[in-house]
């Protein structure tokens, strides 16, 4: 049939299921994790998580970088057309996935694109519960070599038996040397091994 494409799958979004302990959470906001917490049940359903995620990745990088895009995106006033007219040209270009096309306009549909980046912090907390994902923050005095970063991950691995690890690398030149490791629920776990900590700890252990 020629000229014909494939048509692309259809997303349908259920409300999470009130039994489930992962969609209970003290913090964030309840409508950002429900649609959070569907797109993942969706994903999973369809064996596309992963494909999602690293479209999440990209959306998330990219409206970051981009504060006039957020904020168009935000705004009342501008026409629904307008809006998944912008989403559908940034997708083409970033190759996404059906499921995150449709997702996305159904969030324009339902008038929560202004929750966007709320409900994609809500997915990433959602997908690496799904796939055993420890994050961890590591705070270094310069930046690590990718061969540091990867020790570091082995031995988070070891000590947490998380499958996978996935760090933040962040830069604080005030730690003089070294690095520091923030990670587990609400970041509960610390490593210190900047020199500043060690200077610190010796300063304490005279007082």
């Amino acid at each position: 049939m020629d000229g014909c494409k494939p048509r692309a799958p259809y997303l349908t979004l259920y409300p999470p299921r009130s039994s489930s302990s992962r969609f209970v959470r003290a913090q964030g906001n309840a409508v950002s994790s429900g649609y959070a917490a569907a797109l993942v049940d969706a994903c999973k359903s369809g064996g596309v998580l992963e494909q999602v995620h690293a479209d999440m990745e990209t959306l998330d990088a990219y409206v970051k970088a981009n504060a006039a895009v957020a904020g168009f995106l935000a705004n009342p006033t501008m026409a629904v057309e307008k809006k998944k007219d912008i989403l559908a040209k940034l997708g083409k270009e970033a190759g996404f996935h059906a499921f995150t096309s449709n997702f996305l306009n159904l969030l324009v549909d339902k008038k929560r694109e202004n929750q966007l980046e709320t409900i994609i912090a809500e997915f990433e907390t959602l997908f690496c519960e799904a796939t055993d994902t420890q994050v961890a923050t590591v705070t270094s005095a310069v930046k690590l070599e990718n061969e540091q970063q990867f020790m570091i991950a082995k031995k988070l691995q070891e000590m947490t038996g998380a499958k996978n690890i996935k760090l933040k690398p962040e830069v604080d030149e005030s730690l003089l040397g070294g690095f520091v490791v923030q990670y587990g629920k609400d970041g509960s776990g610390f490593i210190d091994m900047s020199v500043k900590g060690q200077v610190d700890s010796l300063a304490n252990s005279f007082n």
